[in-house]
Formats: structure tokens, sequence, C-alpha cells
């Protein structure tokens, strides 16, 4: 890809989580080599990825005259405005909120009407905790609807963190089980679930009249994937996830990921031979009777690591591949 300043400021950023959030193990394990790692609350998750609510702005990327993408603390938010209203898809956190509705009312939208979650870890969906009241009707997989009612342990590898249970009126009115299809701004708009993968219950957003796709967190462009495989992710599932999304784009489409900079099907396509390439190594290398600590000793991701993060950063996606092939075993 060519020079981004962009993409390169969220590489630097997500450098900064893995050190912060290895520093923390690392402060941990001087407690005692037997002391169990205990979850992490939201207050000091966001201290460990050094996140900044207060100090750090939304930004707007413009797509087309009514498609937008927003940046700013946790996953990419996409936005459709037009005659029915605006349509979000993922919505960051509630601290966030008052900047997203300013950004917003600046590229002529006022409120949310719809919101979209991508699947239901809290860096994409805690907006829902005020959206919700407000009356935006909110929108999952059945899946990710009945992880929020629940909660739940986000073994992030590096860290964990213990989500909350989402009350009611933040959780999804409408949930699909396949997918959906809505018709919204003159756009329709395709809600698709082809399988686990982040998650067990991710959707692709596709906007058909404007030719581009929000996938979530089973598309990370700003560093290695975290595959949830604790919460039903798999990496089989994720590299069919991306493929059978890519089959269903035109030429020239828009690719927004979960996180890191707004791309092209190439970029799409290379993450995918990523994902296959990585996985062979660790199947074959599980084949020949590998463990997971040997294998990642063996540095199977290294010549992706320039792309896609250094190799600490490829510790945790090791662990997870691994983790979601050994549960088929």
């Amino acid at each position: 890809m060519p020079n981004n300043p962009g993409r390169e400021r969220d590489m630097n950023k997500f450098i900064v989580i893995i050190l912060t959030s290895i520093g923390l193990l690392l402060s941990s394990a001087t407690r005692g080599a037997h002391h169990e790692e205990e979850a992490l609350n939201l207050d000091q998750l966001m201290a460990a990825f050094n996140w900044d609510m207060a100090g750090t702005p939304i930004t707007t990327e413009k797509i087309t005259d009514n498609l937008y993408v927003l940046f700013g603390i946790g996953g990419n938010i996409g936005v459709s405005i037009g005659s029915d209203g605006v349509l979000v898809v993922d919505n960051q956190f509630p601290g966030m909120m008052s900047k997203i509705d300013s950004a917003i009312e600046a590229i002529g939208g006022k409120g949310i009407d719809l919101a979209i979650n991508t699947h239901w870890h809290f860096d994409h969906a805690e907006g829902n905790l005020a959206l919700g009241p407000r009356g935006t009707i909110l929108v999952a997989h059945s899946s990710a609807r009945a992880n929020m009612a629940t909660g739940g342990l986000v073994n992030l590898v590096i860290a964990k963190y213990d989500q909350q249970v989402y009350p009611e009126e933040a959780l999804p009115v409408v949930t699909y089980d396949s997918g959906m299809q809505l018709y919204y701004n003159d756009e329709v708009v395709d809600i698709q679930h082809f399988s686990p993968a982040h998650t067990r219950g991710d959707s692709a957003i596709i906007f058909r009249e404007q030719n581009a796709v929000h996938l979530g967190d089973v598309f990370n462009n700003s560093g290695y994937p975290f595959i949830d495989a604790d919460s039903g992710g798999d990496i089989d599932g994720m590299i069919a996830f991306c493929a059978k999304t890519l089959a269903q784009m035109k030429p020239g489409a828009t690719v927004i990921p979960g996180h890191g900079p707004v791309t092209d099907l190439k970029a799409l396509e290379d993450y995918i031979n990523m994902l296959e390439t990585v996985r062979g190594r660790v199947s074959k290398m599980m084949d020949e009777g590998k463990t997971m600590e040997e294998i990642i000793a063996a540095k199977v991701t290294k010549d992706f690591d320039p792309r896609y993060g250094f190799e600490s950063a490829s510790l945790g996606f090791v662990n997870r591949v691994y983790t979601s092939l050994s549960k088929k075993r």
C-alpha cells in the first residue's frame, strides 16, 4: 500500500497498546508467579490502552455524499445520512457520544435513528448504553445480543476484560441469524452473517449503492486481528467470512475495517492471504505435535510483521489461531 500518515498513526497507537498491555502483565507477574491474572474493568482497560476520551477528538472521512466514517476511541463508525435519518454502524463509548453527535451534525445529520452493532465487544457496542435510552433502534446478530445480555470475559491474551451485562434498554431490539436487508436513505443495506469469525455473532454491513462494506473486527487494518476464540471466534470462519464478503463486492469497493484506515479490496485480499498462510503454518506444526509455545517461538508470522505489526504483536494472534484450531481436534 502507498504511504498513509493516518495508517502510520494508527499503527503507532496499536504498538503503544501492545506495549502498555504487556507492561501491565509484567507488573502483575511481579506480585507472584502463581497469582492468577485478574480481569480488568473498563476504567482499568482504558488506562492500559492509553485511551483518553476527554482528549480524543472525533475525526471524519467522507466516502460518498451520504456515507462517512468517524474515527475516535474504539471501533470505526460508519454513518449513512439521508432522507430517512441517520444510520450508524458501531458506536464506540457513551463518553464519546457528545462528540459523535457533533460530528454527525457537522455533516448534515441530527441524532442517530438506527444503530447496527457489527458484534458485541465493548469498543464497538458500548455506545448502546447511551443510544438505547434515547430511542435509537438497535440492531445486531442474535448471538451478539445474547452476549450483551449475559456479559462475560473477553480474553485478549495480553489482558482480560470482564464486559458488563447490558441493561434491557441497551440491547438490540432487531436481530437476525443469517442476515437481513434494509432500505434506508435510498440505499440497499445488506446485513450478512456468514459464519463465526472474530466472534460467533459478526456481521458485514454492505451499502450496495455506495459499493462499500463495514466489516467490523473481522477485518482489522491496524495490525493482526483478535480472534475471540473463547466467545466462538474461529480462524477458519474468519477466512471464510472475509472471502465471502470479498466475492460480493464490485471492483473499486471501499472497505471499512473495524480498526485502522479505510481501504480497498486489495488490502482485504492481502489480509485473507495472511490469514490463510498463518493458519496453514500453525496447523502443520500442530500436526507435527508442536506446542503453542514452540509454534510462537518459530515466528510463523515473521514475513507479515512489517505490514501487520512487529513480532510481539503477533503473539496474541498466533495464540488465538492455535486455540481456535485446538477446539476442533
